[in-house]
């Protein structure tokens, strides 16, 4: 994977991924230490697919969609873009986190491509890797695809579809697939339209799966916007898309 950012200082401790395991691991971006979770494949890994959480950071959900991937012959790698020691006990606190990298273009850039590299330097995780992510997470996929990251792919679950002023999709060299519900309020129909003219004006290969009447957060159980048919169908079709990309 070939990323440069400014802000690595340093990287992960190592650690030996053997088949079948699932293990957490540390990297760090300037004075702040993250901590993410790595699955692995029975047999040989098909590919990687880095994860990368919702707004109230690295929890049971990605952990979870790491371990599905590892199951479907994946190294599944759920990323930390908020750090080890952060607070988020409520919604102002995911609030501070979020907002704080959505000002910060930069920094949020160099934690995506930190985790992704920490990720790669793990023994028998294949170079090959796919950049997805939920509601923040999704934002932030889409983020590393207008940075240019050297990816297999870039998939979005409900996630922010704005494009930031002074970005585009110039650099973006692989497919972009985006999930979402026709019933977002976060980002409407609107907001998808506009997206898919970015990616069809910059040459981009993309493709969207809309889920009729699924709402924001379609995908996360336990939520007032969980919706399993459109979870079930979103995760099938992540998984055709892994297919074509690796």
């Amino acid at each position: 994977m070939k990323m440069s950012h400014a802000t690595l200082l340093a990287t992960c401790a190592i650690l030996v991924a053997a088949p079948g395991m699932a293990e957490n691991f540390e990297y760090s971006v300037g004075d702040t230490v993250f901590e993410g979770y790595v699955a692995m494949p029975e047999g040989e890994a098909r590919g990687t697919v880095l994860i990368v959480h919702d707004w109230d950071g690295l929890n049971d959900h990605e952990i979870a969609r790491a371990d599905a991937m590892a199951e479907a012959g994946f190294v599944g790698v759920a990323l930390d873009l908020f750090g080890r020691d952060a607070v988020l006990d409520g919604i102002d606190d995911y609030r501070r986190e979020t907002g704080a990298l959505y000002g910060n273009r930069e920094e949020f850039r160099a934690r995506i491509a930190a985790g992704a590299e920490a990720a790669g330097a793990l023994a028998n995780v294949p170079e090959q890797m796919v950049l997805t992510g939920y509601c923040f997470g999704g934002a932030a996929a889409l983020e590393g695809a207008r940075a240019g990251f050297d990816m297999a792919g870039f998939v979005s679950f409900h996630g922010g579809l704005g494009t930031p002023e002074g970005q585009d999709y110039s650099a973006t060299a692989a497919p972009v697939l985006v999930l979402h519900g026709s019933a977002d309020p976060v980002s409407g129909m609107a907001d998808l339209a506009a997206l898919m003219d970015e990616l069809r004006e910059a040459e981009v290969p993309h493709e969207s799966r809309i889920f009729g009447g699924a709402r924001h957060s379609f995908t996360v159980e336990g939520s007032n916007d969980w919706d399993p048919d459109a979870n079930a169908k979103a995760e099938a079709a992540l998984l055709e898309f892994l297919d074509e990309v690796f």
